[in-house]
Formats: C-alpha cells, structure tokens, sequence
C-alpha cells in the first residue's frame, strides 16, 4: 500500500427537491453575486435554470446568466465568462449543468485568480494558487467534477484538449435530485456510465496488489454502474437506479478508490487527443479506446486483469489458463459496452478509417512531440501511443 492523502471538502445536498438548497448554499459559501454557468436550452426547458433563479431572487443574490457549454467545453467560452465576471464583480461561479459546465467554471475560476493566460495554467506553465468559489447543481452523472479536482478545458486553437486538477477548484457544494436526469437520452446516459467506471477502472489498474478495501470498494463502485444502467436505459424515470448512478458517479472520482495505488490514467490521455481532433463524446471515446490499451497493456500484471475479469464483469476464473480468464474480461467488457450503445474501436465511434497521419498526429501531441510518456500501469511512449491508436482502429 502506498501512502496517500485523501481530501474531499464538497458538501453534498443529496436527493428529491435537493435544488430547493441552492440559494442557501450559496449564501453559506460567501456567494453575493453569482455567475450562472449553464449549457443550452434543455436547462431552461427543464424548468431547472428558471428554478434556480428564482431561489437566487427569494434569497435576495444577485446574478448574470451565461450560457453555450459544450461538450468538451472550449476556452474562448472560459475567457468570455471571465470578462463578464470581472465587468460585473462576480464573486461566486454556479454551475447548473454536467461536468462540462462545471469544467468550464472551474476554469473560469483559476483564471479570474490568475494574473496570466490561463491556458498557461492548462499546460503546465503555472500551477493555480485560486480559484474563485464554485458550488454546482448536478444534472448529468458522468464526469466526477461536482466532487473532484478535475477540470478539462479544450482550446480550439490547434484543439488541444488539456487538464487542470488542483484542489483549490473542488466545489464547495453539490446539489444532487436524481430526478433531473430522467430526461437523459439513452446514449447520453450510456455515456455517463462509462465515464463513471472509467474514472475507477483508471485507478483500479494498477501494480499496487495489497489495498484490499480500496479494491473491494472499487469493484463494488464497477458492479453498481455496470447493472443499475440497464434499469434507466429500460425505464428513465427509474428513480431507485437513477440514484444508484448520480451517487456512485461521485465515488468513482472523488479519490476514494484510488486511496493507496499507483493510477494509471493512459486511456484518458488517449481519448482526449480522440475527442480533442474529432469532438465525440467524451463517454463513447473511453470505451472505443479502452479494449485495445487492456489488450496492449495486461501481461504487465496478469493477475489484476483476472482479478477484474472474476470479481466485477462474472467471468469464470480458469485457474489452469490465468491469460485466458484476463482476455475474457476484457471481451466481456467489450459486449457490455455494446450492449448500452457504446463503441469499442474508433471506426464505430467516428463512422470511419482512422488515417496513419491522425494517429500519428494525436501521438505527437499526447507525446508533446516524443518529450512525455503517460500510464502507470505500463509506462507508454510516443510509439506505444500509435501502436494503441492502430489497434483500436476497428
């Protein structure tokens, strides 16, 4: 077991009309005059973003709305958002949205506590000593951000899509009603899980063998994810398995399942030069990537891959062939993200033939032309890059 920290400081508001806490817990953090950050319309079709509002007015906080999140949220978005800010004296960020929408803040907020370019900050030219507030009220189970450090921001100038992750940008609160996600497409839904079991299986993966409740605790996470989808992909408005998935989306990246292990994080490495050159969805890019760094990378420790196979995706443990029992898991994973919708190479996600020369450019600028290398489980170089991206082709 490795020595580790463990910090999570959000307060979590957790359940049925959580959103009505909103205004009050701005005002407990120090809110007086807000930015509420947002993504399209759905937020104002829902009825939440009007919600809200009027929770802000009751309470008597003043706000400026700012909407236009996209998935992998873009910079020029960031830098809009900040101006606004510093015109009209923002002193709290509100997220009403998913993780892209509050990714989005949480740059905003280095950057409003920054004297530089805050891309700097993106690229590892400065580390953020602040960040302004930010609570959030969560809508889309996916990303983690309503509990973590994380924060993912893309620049269209040359779509370099890069993170952030400093504990000074952790929320200060999560509201979280289960029931508004009933509204979540299947795919986007799908999506989400995947990202969910991808944030613990990114810790999971590892060559530390001897945290035993870290790892009853992240198969546990695994399972969860894995079953409840199938609920809400048959009935959305599923509450019981909705709530599943909000709250274990939370656990898989607030640092609880990785307490004691080396991380690996290479397949998200991957799919960020993935969605950064073709703006999938996050989600749907982890599961097309995934298969082939598990194929590429699982004689470095044979023995997880089995553990995994066995204990979270059912596979029977053929103690004569421990190899076989590993690649099992791995197939099994595959069918199961068949079975939500997802992808499992590129062409299924992009609908074509990856070239040579896109392989090779989204290698060089993971790589940051041959200069880094990225995983843990297996460190991995600029041409183990391409020979991933090459077996994930499809």
């Amino acid at each position: 077991m490795k020595d580790f920290k463990y910090y999570a400081p959000t307060e979590v508001i957790f359940g049925r009309n959580a959103e009505e806490e909103t205004a009050k817990m701005v005002r407990k953090y120090g809110g007086k005059k807000v930015l509420l950050h947002y993504g399209g319309k759905s937020a104002e079709r829902s009825g939440l973003l009007p919600k809200v509002e009027q929770l802000l007015k009751d309470e008597g906080i003043e706000y400026v709305k700012l909407g236009g999140v996209v998935p992998n949220p873009r910079l020029s978005l960031v830098r809009k958002g900040m101006e606004i800010c510093r015109k009209e004296g923002i002193d709290f960020l509100l997220a009403v949205g998913g993780g892209s929408v509050i990714d989005s803040a949480k740059a905003m907020g280095y950057g409003l506590c920054y004297d530089g370019d805050v891309w700097d900050l993106f690229i590892g030219k400065d580390i953020p000593k602040a960040c302004l507030p930010i609570g959030c009220v969560l809508t889309i189970p996916a990303a983690g951000s309503e509990m973590s450090e994380g924060c993912v921001i893309t620049n269209e100038e040359g779509w370099l899509k890069r993170s952030c992750d400093y504990d000074v940008a952790r929320c200060k609160f999560a509201i979280m009603n289960p029931e508004r996600t009933f509204t979540l497409p299947p795919y986007q839904t799908s999506c989400g899980v995947t990202d969910i079991m991808m944030h613990t299986m990114e810790r999971y993966f590892s060559h530390d063998n001897d945290m035993l409740v870290t790892d009853n605790m992240a198969e546990a996470v695994l399972r969860t994810a894995k079953e409840c989808v199938f609920y809400v992909l048959d009935n959305p408005e599923d509450y019981e398995h909705r709530a599943q998935i909000m709250w274990v989306g939370s656990l898989a990246h607030n640092g609880l399942t990785g307490c004691g292990l080396e991380q690996d994080w290479a397949t998200h490495q991957l799919e960020h030069e993935l969605s950064g050159m073709f703006d999938v969805a996050h989600g749907a890019g982890l599961a097309a990537m995934w298969p082939s760094w598990a194929r590429y990378v699982y004689k470095e420790n044979m023995k997880r891959f089995v553990q995994f196979a066995v204990n979270v995706m059912g596979v029977h443990n053929n103690f004569n062939d421990p190899e076989q029992t590993a690649l099992n898991g791995i197939a099994a994973m595959e069918q199961f993200y068949h079975a939500i919708g997802m992808p499992i190479n590129i062409k299924e996600l992009i609908g074509r033939d990856i070239t040579d020369d896109e392989i090779k450019e989204m290698a060089r600028k993971l790589s940051d032309d041959g200069k880094n290398v990225i995983g843990g489980f297996k460190r991995l170089a600029q041409a183990d890059m391409e020979n991933i991206y090459r077996m994930a082709r499809g």
